[in-house]
């Protein structure tokens, strides 16, 4: 499998997740929900690296890998604690896409950190997220 299959099921799963989410964040704190969830999700992915990789090959990780892994870790972190309270105030439906915009944040970060050229496709693309998010988030008044 390539990058776009690998790509088609994290969307397929992120979609899943933003239902099940809703559902299980139903009367609970968002915040003691989202803990939940990163638990299991620890336990899920310990399980996967140890069953793939050496566990050893974690020593060879130098300074810089754990730093951004760290940095990472504690961005998906928050995203996760304000997508969790964002599903317990609004409807699914209209908070996953106002989180698909993550996608126009990765194209600027890219192009100022990692000096990714940003092309007509990603601009084109990037007014198409946006514009979709709005359009998928707007609520009318008759609704």
């Amino acid at each position: 499998m390539n990058w776009v299959h690998w790509s088609l099921l994290s969307a397929l799963f992120a979609g899943m997740t933003a239902v099940l989410a809703k559902v299980g964040v139903t009367g609970v704190d968002s915040n003691l929900a989202t803990a939940v969830r990163t638990a299991v999700i620890l336990v899920f992915a310990w399980a996967i690296a140890f069953a793939t990789t050496k566990p050893a090959v974690i020593l060879d990780f130098t300074g810089r890998t754990w730093l951004f892994l760290t940095l990472s870790g504690i961005a998906t972190g928050l995203s996760w604690l304000c997508y969790f309270r964002a599903l317990q105030l609004g409807d699914a439906s209209r908070v996953a896409p106002v989180d698909k915009l993550g996608v126009v944040f990765v194209i600027l970060l890219a192009a100022v950190f990692l000096k990714e050229k940003i092309t007509p496709q990603h601009v084109l693309g990037g007014l198409l997220i946006v514009a979709g998010a709005v359009v998928l988030a707007w609520k009318s008044s008759k609704a």
